[in-house]
């Protein structure tokens, strides 16, 4: 399989808020792991956006087009530099529900514009599915360089050190998304205390829900 260079691993699952100089567009990327339940080896490839069309969108095409055995289990593993966009999240949303044969799991360097609720939407659509989204750690980063990246090009950085770098960011990208899943209990929580026999007291008012107070990142 096409393999990713060193390079372009590191600049495209840098997970700061902010791109530093010189700037750079952070692309999105889909590294898959596809592993059959009978202990076959794994398939693995990675896709990017091309022409109007999403890596994730990309990726469910050539899971359809691969004829897999309906009767065996697949687990598959993705890793995206970027969360899915809403159209994105509700394309795997219904891909996984018509096809129950496949476990899928989704680890993401970045959250894509995770201030605009639609996005948070499509993401509580994931996480409260059978496509559980979870923010990529030092184990996701680690797996990711293994399995992913061309290692016969000669460096010009510590891996171990960026590995560790990487690893400390995701625990402000991890905070943002348990936030965000912690949105839609709150929600019918508000819901909930709403709900009585008779004239609605006076004193229960309609939740809303404050913007998130982080500030913008780069995004392709």
């Amino acid at each position: 399989m096409a393999l990713l260079t060193a390079k372009t691993f590191r600049l495209q699952f840098n997970n700061k808020r902010r791109v530093t100089k010189p700037y750079y567009p952070r692309k999105a990327l889909l590294c898959y792991q596809l592993t059959p339940q009978n202990g076959s080896t794994p398939t693995r490839g990675y896709f990017k956006n091309k022409k109007k069309r999403h890596a994730e969108i990309r990726f469910i095409n050539k899971i359809k087009s691969m004829g897999l055995d309906e009767t065996q289990c697949y687990q598959i593993t993705c890793y995206l530099t970027w969360s899915p966009c809403p159209s994105c999240a509700r394309e795997l949303f219904d891909f996984i529900k018509a096809h129950d044969h496949l476990n899928l799991r989704i680890f993401a360097s970045r959250l894509y514009y995770h201030w605009c609720r639609r996005q948070q939407e499509g993401l509580r659509l994931l996480c409260g599915s059978q496509v559980p989204v979870e923010v990529m750690g030092f184990p996701e980063f680690a797996d990711c360089w293994e399995n992913f990246v061309d290692h016969e090009e000669p460096l010009s950085f510590n891996p171990s050190e960026m590995l560790e770098e990487l690893d400390k960011n995701s625990r402000a990208v991890k905070r943002r998304l348990e936030k965000i899943k912690s949105r839609s209990v709150d929600v019918l929580e508000n819901g909930l205390r709403s709900l009585q026999l008779g004239p609605v007291s006076p004193h229960c008012q309609e939740a809303t829900q404050d913007d998130f107070p982080w500030g913008m990142s780069v995004a392709s």
